[in-house]
């Protein structure tokens, strides 16, 4: 079946607000599985996001997490599929921002927390640029999620778990990059 990309988005969110695990990968590979969710295509640009801020909660984090949901699916449906080849920048950590963005209720016109989550997309972007191409959006949100973790720790002092993470996505994936890629199991 052929979804659009509000439906897509729309299962997204209504799967994370069933999960109860503190894991953000745990919670992607139950949802990264489905038929709504493609090898590549933009709705990671929702999901990567979601996944940490379901984490985020379920690990003590305050927010409301079906607004904090709603407010993600209106921003990563903003972003256009290819942004990391048409534009320099992944959506899994461009969704990733967003979702830091909505815990701090940061916006264009915040004070000092205005750059704090540049710090988290740089160092996570750098590690993406550092692993190489082409792209594959399961890598990119393994990467993205395990940069989110540790800055998820030292910026609220949430501990968020995070599985030993292994890609069962890979036979899916016709330009994997085999070896290269850090959560190959073959």
């Amino acid at each position: 079946m052929e979804y659009t990309p509000e439906q897509r988005a729309a299962f997204i969110i209504s799967e994370c607000e069933k999960c109860s695990s503190a894991d953000p990968y745990e919670i992607f590979s139950l949802l990264a599985g489905s038929d709504f969710v493609r090898m590549h295509g933009p709705e990671h640009h929702i999901l990567d996001g979601a996944c940490i801020l379901t984490a985020f909660r379920n690990a003590g984090g305050k927010i409301d997490l079906h607004s904090s949901l709603q407010k993600l699916m209106k921003e990563g449906l903003r972003m256009p599929g290819a942004a990391c080849g048409l534009w320099g920048v992944c959506g899994a950590v461009t969704s990733i921002g967003a979702a830091l963005a909505i815990i701090d209720g940061t916006g264009p016109l915040s004070g000092e927390d205005w750059g704090s989550h540049m710090e988290y997309t740089s160092a996570a972007l750098a590690r993406l640029a550092g692993t190489g191409g082409p792209r594959c959006c399961k890598r990119d949100a393994f990467l993205a999620m395990e940069q989110a973790v540790g800055y998820i720790s030292a910026r609220y002092g949430i501990e968020l778990k995070l599985s030993d993470i292994k890609c069962s996505f890979s036979s899916h994936n016709t330009q994997c990059i085999g070896s290269r890629c850090p959560y190959n199991t073959g």
